[in-house]
């Protein structure tokens, strides 16, 4: 059977990475031919090479193509994956800098700067969807493109298959396993919350019903967990369990604020990164991801990538997997049309997506965190689909992180002035 997937993105420099997990994972997931598309065509004359040599080195039979043209590159696609960034780093690096002119966190999906992405992002990634539809109305979209559980959540509202996927849930996986000594396939999360908003409740061997170690992991290895958190190990201690790297947006916001506003900006760095890691990618005897790209983040994103579309497309792929689905009852303090990260279901064969698994009632510590920022998010899906400065305003001043009146007009008007080329009602 011929499968054909296509990357509307396929110019972003985490490319290689999806490239070298297709090549290194062929029986899992056997792809025959892969299309990147992307406007920048500058972008795809250096990383189309780059993946067909890739292919070559690990023997990889499969057909690698690029193209600029959205509806030729989807065309019979069985899957989609979307990993696209409206504005460049230039908007990121506005994403992370106006925010704390107002004593906010600046970062591209939490608080205010995670609201202007929506907004940029929303509008396109539907009409990419809908030309999807046109041309494959089977296909799977799966999206990698942040806010994952807004943009999902967009997608699926309009009756897309589509599936959000993030590498936080696999990234835990493979350091815990790594502490734990034992091999990834053996660990699985008790992942729980929203995209960017997880705490992992239980840290299980052998199964999803499999012995809770996550007390004994903590007991043995808290210090190492909390730095790569960059919290306090008394944050581990007091709460049993292990909030996600974005939880210290809110448990440290003003503690973020200061050290952001002490050193240069993430985007600049990652724009910095990506002229490098561009000038590799031209160099013709390149035939493997270069070491590098490990620095750009994204760590274990292709092998999250290919596991989620061997499922959804076949036999292959792990059944459970940590994926951004509707909730459909699975917290029943959230709404069935609200989008959460859990662990789910997800052989796709008969075209009913994922499951989500039943979670334990939460702590209202944990559930009263989500409740608020599903509320945010409600109101920001509308921002990005209706427009409006009283939608933006609005979203803000639901936003956890914000508030308050002033702050939210502050962040409105600031959000506005650095959007408007992106923003077609502004």
């Amino acid at each position: 059977m011929r499968m054909k997937l296509a990357v509307v993105g396929g110019g972003s420099t985490y490319t290689p990475e999806l490239i070298d997990g297709f090549a290194r994972l062929r029986d899992t997931l056997p792809v025959s031919e892969l299309v990147l598309i992307d406007p920048a065509a500058e972008r795809l004359e250096l990383i189309g090479p780059l993946a067909r040599r890739i292919f070559a080195k690990q023997d990889h039979p499969g057909l690698v193509t690029t193209t600029s043209d959205l509806d030729a590159g989807v065309a019979g696609a069985d899957a989609v994956l979307l990993q696209l960034r409206v504005g460049g780093q230039a908007a990121r690096l506005q994403d992370e800098t106006w925010p704390l002119e107002c004593g906010c966190v600046g970062q591209e999906t939490t608080g205010a700067g995670g609201l202007a992405k929506a907004l940029r992002t929303v509008p396109v990634v539907l009409d990419i969807a809908e030309r999807v539809r046109r041309a494959n109305p089977d296909a799977w979209i799966i999206d990698f493109t942040n806010p994952v559980g807004i943009v999902t959540r967009a997608l699926l509202r309009a009756g897309h298959k589509a599936v959000g996927l993030c590498n936080v849930a696999i990234g835990f996986q493979r350091n815990f396993a790594a502490l734990l000594g034992v091999a990834p396939a053996e660990v699985h999360l008790d992942h729980v919350g929203l995209n960017h908003l997880t705490w992992e409740l239980g840290v299980r061997l052998g199964g999803p019903e499999g012995t809770d170690v996550l007390p004994r992991l903590l007991a043995e290895h808290a210090e190492a967990v909390a730095a790569d958190l960059r919290l306090p190990r008394t944050v581990l201690d007091r709460l049993g369990v292990v909030p996600s790297y974005y939880l210290r947006y809110f448990y440290a916001h003003d503690e973020v604020v200061r050290v952001l506003g002490e050193k240069p900006a993430r985007a600049a760095e990652v724009a910095a990164m990506e002229r490098e890691l561009l000038a590799l990618y031209g160099d013709p005897a390149l035939d493997e991801k270069p070491a590098l790209l490990a620095k750009r983040g994204g760590a274990f994103y292709s092998e999250a990538a290919v596991d989620l579309a061997a499922a959804l497309l076949g036999d292959g792929g792990s059944p459970v997997q940590v994926v951004n689905t509707y909730n459909n009852g699975t917290l029943p303090f959230l709404p069935d049309d609200a989008v959460i990260e859990v662990q789910a279901r997800v052989r796709g064969t008969d075209g009913s997506g994922p499951v989500p698994l039943a979670v334990p009632r939460l702590d209202p510590l944990y559930a009263g965190l989500i409740s608020h920022v599903t509320a945010y998010e409600d109101l920001a899906l509308d921002a990005a689909l209706r427009g409006g400065r009283e939608r933006v305003f609005k979203a803000l001043l639901a936003h956890p992180l914000v508030g308050q009146l002033d702050l939210a007009e502050g962040l409105t008007d600031r959000l506005l002035a650095h959007n408007k080329e992106h923003l077609a009602w502004a």
